[in-house]
């Protein structure tokens, strides 16, 4: 692994593909949601994934790390497929039941917030600039106000404040994962995504029998729903992001999180005829420009090379 991001065109539109599957994950999911329980929902498209992942990498030899990895890897191994999929998904489940879903949408746009600090003492070659701080910030300002008032309403819940820090230790785990993930060393990208999903599904599954108790056979089209999710947004988007973060950095990966929100605000318009929020231009300008500022550099040099 290089010890310095490299930010290429082929990162950009990796960052581009991630942002607009997760976008639309969230309504397919609320399609799946009509036939399968939430931790039944995560298990399977989870589960899903990882069966189709080992298929593949069996079939490309089983590759993984390119020099044998001492305990210490293997347990920052175990914590990254814990920490990226399973646990998230989890504490977003449970946390989504008590606070507004704009709070959980603010929350996951936190994870770029989170992600600059870390990077910045534990990933050689992240440096956090006062320009890359700004224009973060800035981009999370855009986020706020495309979702609106909602994200910061009250439920009324009395356990919204343990929903709110459940939503809010979601965000820390994705945040935390990927730096684990950037300090990783040589490995298989493939490899490497289908054992993470391995290790999320043997978190998950357990989970969703305890509060959820055996699973109800779903309909055919919730299967042909779930298949998608695990196919696309889980399988693929998982292969994409370990290549993301290992290549451009987890600071360029946090990036999707700023897209996530404007993807599904379009796609529902588009696909589902909901009316556009007012606040969608301004909202699409400043996370634009908080993007274009803290990614000034790689992009000076992407356009001196074009």
């Amino acid at each position: 692994m290089s010890q310095q991001p490299r930010i290429t065109a082929t990162s950009w539109l990796m960052v581009a593909i991630l942002g607009v599957t997760w976008g639309a994950t969230f309504l397919v999911t609320e399609i799946a949601l009509e036939g399968m329980t939430p931790f039944w929902l995560a298990a399977g498209r989870i589960g899903f994934a990882a069966i189709l992942m080992t298929a593949i990498w069996g079939a490309l030899g089983f590759r993984l790390f390119e020099s044998p990895p001492d305990r210490s890897v293997w347990g920052a191994t175990l914590f990254i497929g814990a920490f990226s999929s399973a646990v998230p998904f989890i504490l977003l489940a449970w946390g989504q039941q008590f606070v507004t879903a704009g709070f959980a949408g603010v929350s996951m746009a936190a994870v770029a917030l989170i992600v600059l600090p870390l990077a910045h003492f534990l990933v050689p070659g992240e440096i956090l600039t006062l320009r890359k701080g700004v224009g973060f910030v800035i981009g999370f300002v855009g986020v706020c106000i495309l979702i609106g008032g909602q994200a910061f309403d009250t439920t009324g819940a009395s356990l919204e404040p343990l929903g709110r820090a459940a939503c809010v230790g979601a965000a820390s785990c994705y945040a935390v994962s990927s730096i684990v993930l950037r300090r990783l060393p040589a490995v298989d990208a493939i490899g490497l995504s289908t054992l993470l999903l391995l290790i999320g599904m043997a978190v998950v599954v357990p989970a969703a029998f305890i509060v959820e108790g055996p699973p109800v056979v779903p309909d055919s089209k919730t299967l042909w729903v779930l298949a998608f999710l695990g196919l696309v947004p889980t399988a693929a988007a998982s292969l994409l992001r370990v290549l993301v973060v290992r290549t451009a950095g987890p600071v360029f990966m946090s990036l999707v999180n700023y897209q996530v929100p404007v993807w599904s605000v379009v796609l529902g318009a588009l696909l589902l005829s909901e009316p556009l929020p007012p606040s969608l231009l301004w909202a699409m300008i400043l996370i634009l420009s908080g993007v274009g500022l803290s990614q000034y550099g790689s992009l000076n040099r992407l356009f001196r090379r074009g």
